[in-house]
């Protein structure tokens, strides 16, 4: 018994040792990435929103590790995120790819005053024909999604950006969200166009993220009609993208006021109507979709003339 146990120890001891030493011996490069995991494993992780293509080629929210909340600074480190092949590429989520010439150099970042001003090198432009526009909706979105950026000027080299070279299209010189994102034209008629943008949910190895969809469309209705219609009608906009908010539901009122929203709806808005409780997918969609067609900074749920729940808007960044 005694020598059964002497051999288990010698053999445990023999284990111990043989593990430290090929932790001594592993290379630098390796011992780097461990690094980088137990700092990412720190309990004050901070995150931010940032625009990325998804697996559909959709624009779409999901988020990413950051080191620093200032202005500048993150503004940086995010466009670093949208640069193939960039210094932070290992940030970006599976399921999502950066759209941006890996060439594309950031010449310089300002903020001042609510405005952002980007100067990239040419190689920003180096893209396909499909992908031009939505690389300049994935700064501005990116960008604006910023706690205190309002407007993004975008330079080349020194010079404002004011038209798309393969599209032909002319941007504005401050840009903010107007200018839309993963746009859909169904129109009929040049007159009347309403512009509206909806956050839908898609779902990538079981998790959810958020795809928000600017249509133009013939509509006269307000935007929240619209949008509360959208989410509610059945087949969503395409097979990839997604609502939970339940079909029955039923916008009976809208007010603003100041600077806060008040929704009013049927019983159907809830998830259960015993608990009424409503579902966080249900409420952030309609909340960032708010968010990008009103300047309100509050929004109030009612369910039978009774506050159920209210949301204020800079939360969600």
């Amino acid at each position: 018994m005694l020598k059964k146990m002497l051999i288990k120890k010698i053999v445990i001891a023999s284990s111990v040792l043989f593990t430290i030493s090929l932790i001594f011996m592993m290379p630098k490069d390796k011992t780097k990435d461990i690094k980088q995991i137990l700092e990412y494993t720190n309990l004050d992780v901070v995150s931010s929103p940032i625009f990325l293509l998804d697996s559909n080629n959709f624009l779409a929210q999901t988020d990413v590790v950051v080191s620093t909340k200032e202005v500048e600074k993150l503004s940086k480190e995010l466009l670093e995120v949208l640069i193939k092949d960039g210094v932070n590429e290992s940030k970006i989520p599976s399921g999502f790819r950066s759209l941006i010439s890996s060439e594309t150099k950031i010449n310089s970042v300002s903020f001042e005053n609510g405005v952002l001003k980007v100067d990239l090198s040419k190689e920003l432009l180096d893209t396909t024909v499909d992908l031009e526009e939505k690389v300049i909706e994935s700064i501005v979105y990116t960008l604006t999604n910023i706690q205190g950026i309002e407007q993004v000027l975008i330079y080349i080299d020194g010079e404002i950006l004011t038209k798309l070279p393969k599209t032909n299209i002319l941007l504005p010189s401050v840009l903010n969200r107007n200018f839309g994102i993963n746009k859909e034209y169904d129109i009929t008629s040049f007159k009347d166009i309403n512009k509206v943008t909806v956050y839908y949910i898609n779902k990538y190895n079981d998790k959810n993220y958020y795809v928000p969809v600017t249509k133009y469309i013939n509509d006269e209705r307000e935007k929240i009609v619209i949008i509360i219609d959208e989410l509610t009608t059945s087949p969503i906009y395409t097979s990839n993208l997604m609502s939970f908010l339940n079909s029955n539901a039923k916008l009976l009122d809208s007010v603003v006021e100041e600077d806060t929203m008040r929704l009013t709806f049927n019983s159907y808005i809830f998830n259960d109507l015993d608990k009424k409780n409503i579902l966080e997918e249900v409420i952030y969609t309609i909340n960032q979709s708010i968010n990008d067609n009103y300047n309100v900074k509050n929004v109030i749920y009612e369910v039978d003339d009774k506050e159920i729940y209210k949301s204020t808007l800079k939360t969600l960044e």
